[in-house]
């Protein structure tokens, strides 16, 4: 492992050098190389670790870190594998999408760079068991995903979103860091296995909780998730993809890496996460609905898919507390699979926004329309990741969202407590509700954007993206459907990756659980045989229509044909009522200037709504402002003189000087 580890840091200097050197048209084609090389190396010893196997090996770091441990358990491989596969997804699409970039070229070459360190980062985070490597790594991806996202930097939009990011990037650090310090205050050890060393007692619990919230601001877990829908719409939408289907994963890692080690409060912390994982999933889909943006809108999914997986998570942790196998198995094998479903179509639906925003030059989707004659195939597979990011089969949203009723449903007669009881009802209705919403959110975006005619006149007329930037959709839609169709083979897998979890608590898999995939496998195959029928009667079609001259005519307009582009129905009257409905969570804001008494002859107005996110206005933006207040008047500090900086350095080490001598420091 310390070989291999040897190898990618090795394949990364050689690629930064030559990313330098080489001409801007072979960039593209050298980064792909350098993560497929990469993805390679790490790939052979996860899919090892998954089939029984694990790697490991010490890496040796003097005066600094010590002995590190490097290894790959079938949890890191998991993980490894969704990030290599994605990864590389996103090269072969930015390729294409950042060819109209072609004229800011440092910008390019600060984007390839920073993109493979970006990728190296996130495998060494799955790598690393030692608490500082980890937060090197961790600050590596955090940092090379920054300069990711401020690829436009020269837009002031864009280096405000990159700023906030960056802040509560940093948050999260903070509270790893301390939650290491912590750990090892407590048991001598940086390993995150030194949780299981912690004293049994309550004040022991500190530790994680501070790991834990680290790891929520990555995932996006509310009230931790207003990075997201700023730095997704500033971010290209090949980076967005990558973030939305890895980065945001590694907190869900980091979460299965801490609860592996925990050993009580399983049933009351399990709960906890539930129930917020359940207001996650409300919270992003309510204000998915409403957004016009559809990159916003697309953030806001990855925070509903977020409290998805943190379900599965929190009926896992339920069940291991209540000694109910059938709950721990679902629930975690849930979260396994719906992370990597999840990476899947919300890769494929950011790229089909990328493609999108290309020609249009517009996220907005009341600008748009008709783009399905244009753009067919961006048009199919967008609605192919709005249907599988719907839990309907046949696609594999429906498979790991089948496992988290199964979990809920097969776990709730054997709750004894009536808020476990209540909880799991409430689960229960929440994610149904949370189906009918996602439902209602992507029949708004694909109809407003792909249906009817254009609502404004663009700067060029749309037209399909190149192949090269669809290669990576079809690859995606492949492992999509194989998921779906063979469900049993990735389930046993996840399987895998519990059982190696938390070997103790599930020596068998319940007696249920063959039924479960039986049913699964069953629903397989009913979708294999419902596109094999719908494949042969589009080919029984084209086969009789393929010398037929065919006419394009106007849809029936019901009636009428309204000869005003903007009497299209609009998606702010798509979603009024909903927004209606839910105006304790989601508010509104209206801008315009209302016309005086004393203007006889009113000029031209202009009127605009949106939605905004509560949390943020009224939770994170006052607690941001004080703290802005409080640091202004420690800017005295840097005030750009040598002489003070030389000072502090001196009066830093009398303090250590004065500290060991009274034995204050040892």
């Amino acid at each position: 492992m310390v070989q291999i580890l040897g190898l990618t840091a090795f394949m990364l200097i050689g690629g930064i050098v030559g990313l330098v050197v080489v001409a801007d048209k072979y960039k593209p084609l050298l980064a792909l190389l350098i993560v497929i090389v990469n993805s390679v190396l790490t790939s052979i010893p996860s899919i090892a670790a998954l089939v029984g196997v694990t790697q490991s090996g010490i890496l040796f770091i003097p005066h600094i870190l010590g002995n590190v441990i490097v290894s790959i358990d079938p949890l890191s491989a998991w993980f490894i594998l969704i990030i290599n596969f994605t990864s590389i997804n996103g090269v072969l699409f930015g390729r294409g999408y950042l060819k109209s970039y072609s004229h800011l070229g440092t910008n390019l070459e600060l984007h390839w760079v920073f993109y493979t360190l970006f990728h190296l980062s996130m495998l060494w985070v799955c790598m690393l068991e030692n608490g500082l490597a980890f937060i090197i790594a961790w600050e590596l991806m955090s940092l090379s995903s920054l300069f990711l996202v401020i690829f436009e930097y020269q837009n002031k939009e864009t280096l405000k979103a990159g700023i906030n990011y960056m802040v509560q990037m940093h948050l999260s650090v903070l509270f790893l860091t301390v939650g290491i310090l912590w750990l090892y205050m407590e048991t001598g050890s940086f390993d995150f296995s030194g949780l299981a060393d912690l004293p049994d007692e309550r004040s022991s619990i500190w530790p994680f909780v501070m790991l834990f919230i680290g790891f929520a601001i990555k995932a996006g877990f509310i009230p931790f998730h207003t990075w997201l829908p700023h730095a997704h719409p500033a971010a290209p939408s090949h980076i967005s993809g990558v973030m939305s289907g890895v980065i945001v994963k590694l907190g869900i890692y980091g979460i299965f890496r801490i609860i592996a080690h925990l050993r009580a409060d399983f049933y009351v912390i399990g709960g906890v996460i539930l129930a917020l994982s359940l207001l996650t999933a409300l919270y992003g889909i309510i204000n998915a609905a409403l957004k016009c943006d559809f990159k916003r809108m697309l953030a806001f999914c990855t925070i509903e898919n977020i409290g998805i997986i943190g379900i599965g998570i929190g009926i896992g942790l339920m069940g291991k507390g209540n000694g109910n196998t059938v709950m721990m198995v679902f629930g975690f094998g849930a979260a396994l699979l719906h992370t990597l479903n999840h990476s899947l179509f919300k890769s494929l639906l950011f790229f089909g926004a990328g493609s999108v925003y290309q020609q249009t030059h517009t996220r907005y989707i009341e600008r748009l329309g008709g783009l399905a004659k244009q753009m067919p195939i961006t048009a199919v597979f967008f609605l192919i990741g709005a249907l599988a990011i719907g839990g309907l089969p046949p696609f594999n949203g429906f498979v790991s969202e089948y496992l988290i009723y199964s979990g809920l449903v097969k776990g709730l007669g054997d709750l004894s407590s009536i808020s476990g009881i209540v909880l799991f009802i409430l689960t229960i209705a929440g994610l149904a509700l949370v189906g009918g919403m996602s439902l209602l959110t992507f029949t708004k975006t694909f109809g407003l954007m792909f249906l009817g005619n254009p609502r404004a006149k663009l700067q060029h007329e749309p037209k399909e993206s190149p192949f090269s930037m669809h290669l990576p959709q079809y690859l995606i839609v492949l492992a999509m459907l194989s998921i779906a169709i063979f469900p049993g083979f990735y389930l046993n897998y996840a399987m895998k990756v519990v059982t190696a979890l938390f070997p103790m608590d599930i020596p068998n898999l319940p007696p249920s659980y063959p039924g479960v995939v039986e049913n699964i496998s069953m629903v397989g195959r009913v979708c294999l045989l419902f596109l094999v029928l719908l494949s042969a009667l589009l080919g029984i079609r084209w086969l009789f229509s393929r010398k037929r001259e065919s006419y394009k005519y106007e849809t029936w307009g019901c009636g009428y044909v309204a000869p005003v582009v903007k009497a299209q129905y609009t998606g702010r009257s798509f979603s009024r009522s909903f927004g209606d409905l839910f105006n304790f969570m989601v508010n509104e804001k209206k801008e315009y200037k209302k016309i005086s008494k004393a203007e006889l002859y009113p000029g031209r107005r202009s009127f605009s709504t949106f939605y905004f996110d509560v949390l943020e206005r009224y939770c994170i933006k006052p607690v941001a402002r004080r703290m802005g207040l409080v640091l202004n008047y420690f800017q005295f500090i840097q005030n750009g003189r040598i002489q003070s900086y030389v000072i502090y350095g001196l009066f830093f080490i009398i303090l250590v000087f004065l500290g060991t001598v009274f034995n204050i420091i040892n």
